[in-house]
């Protein structure tokens, strides 16, 4: 497993994102990773440690002034043992007691005391987080060395709205991830395309399909945790962008058309996931469309233009890697359209009947010139991994390692 006998140290502190470090643990367990857990006595009000005990499998710390804990030194203990540091989520308390080098709890002691990489969390009303003396406290731990992760935008638990909103956790455990990884994409620039194209009829219908982009989202995030420059041309869907992940949100073929071949201007890769549209209607109306006593309503498609055709016939074009989604005969048409286009690689996959669009888990099977591998059903943020690890193998076998 990935973080199979990694030792995570999590501080968790006062602030209602506590609950999510209870999902957060779950998933760094299922990767095997060993975790262990420090607690402010604020974080204390919001979930037991007998309830992070029970899910780390490991007593849980909250007193620098614990007897049993402490006989033999037991912060400094904790500081030696760990080989990552999460503090999340990050109280605007904690904050300044870590950048001021406070000691008089346990979490801000270990801190000090390690020598592991040392990540935190904020999670804070949308206000505090703007406030001058909480950024000056950020400056101050990111010119340390500290890594700050987030925070994102969004709802609050208090009824705000804005920055301030502690990571999700599926994006803590991928950054713990990476962290460990040899991150092979590392100095490369990649450029994701994800989600559908809409093509107006009028001002209030359009043409379009079924795609989710989570697929892509997924694709874009795993190059991110392989260390690569990234960034993700998306169609209009809602989904959060990935941490660390330039996005350029577009609406129409022609949109993404452009936007990608400007963000592939000396890309290494391109990763066409996108569901484009092959055709819009060639002339959309100024005015909502009405019925006509029953007469059908004829439109005339003008064919869209094809993305990776024009990059794979630049003369310097990234490593192409394309999608082939198809309801029978996948593989001849998979490496039909690997051929036809000048494709690198190719991830082909049945849809329909459940499978593909608008659900959480997939499966690939990939070709390239001599080659090919199935990728068996998983969920798309797995299966993206997966696939990202195949590019940069394949990349790296076509183009050898960063000098």
């Amino acid at each position: 497993m990935i973080l199979r006998q990694r030792r995570i140290l999590i501080g968790v502190t006062g602030g209602i994102a506590a609950y999510k470090i209870c999902e957060l643990v779950r998933r760094l367990r299922d990767l095997e990773a060993e975790v262990r857990i420090v607690m402010t006595e604020g974080a204390t009000h919001f979930v037991t440690p007998t309830t992070f005990q029970a899910l780390s499998g490991q007593p849980v710390r909250v007193s620098l002034w614990d007897e049993a804990g402490e006989a033999a030194m037991g912060h400094i203990e904790l500081a030696k043992w760990a080989e990552r540091v999460l503090v999340a989520p990050a109280s605007a308390d904690t904050i300044a007691r870590l950048a001021h080098g406070f000691a008089n709890d346990l979490l801000s002691t270990v801190v000090l005391a390690t020598a592991a990489p040392v990540y935190v969390a904020p999670a804070m009303n949308q206000q505090m987080w703007a406030n001058l003396a909480v950024q000056a406290n950020v400056g101050t731990l990111r010119v340390r060395g500290v890594q700050v992760l987030g925070p994102a935008d969004g709802d609050q638990a208090c009824g705000d709205i804005g920055s301030g909103r502690m990571l999700e956790p599926h994006e803590l455990r991928d950054i713990l991830v990476a962290s460990f990884g040899e991150q092979p994409l590392r100095g490369r620039r990649v450029v994701v395309s994800a989600g559908p194209t809409y093509e107006d009829i009028d001002p209030v219908r359009f043409i379009g399909n079924r795609s989710s982009g989570r697929m892509g989202f997924a694709v874009a995030a795993a190059a991110r945790e392989a260390g690569a420059e990234v960034t993700l041309v998306a169609g209009p869907v809602s989904l959060p962008t990935p941490h660390g992940v330039q996005r350029i949100d577009v609406r129409s073929a022609r949109q993404m058309h452009e936007a990608v071949l400007k963000a592939s201007d000396g890309a290494d890769i391109y990763v066409g996931a996108a569901a484009v549209g092959d055709y819009r209607p060639a002339d959309v109306a100024d005015h909502k469309l009405k019925k006509a006593g029953g007469e059908p309503l004829r439109l005339e498609l003008a064919e869209n233009p094809d993305i990776i055709g024009t990059l794979a016939a630049q003369p310097r074009h990234p490593f192409l890697v394309g999608f082939a989604a198809e309801t029978r005969d996948v593989a001849t048409y998979a490496r039909d359209k690997l051929a036809r286009k000048g494709l690198d690689m190719i991830a082909a996959n049945e849809v329909g009947g459940g499978r593909g669009f608008e659900v959480a888990d997939n499966a690939l099977h990939l070709y390239w010139a001599g080659g090919d591998a199935a990728l068996p059903r998983a969920a798309k943020t797995e299966l993206a991994r997966q696939l990202v690890a195949r590019i940069a193998e394949r990349f790296l076998a076509n183009h050898g390692s960063q000098s």
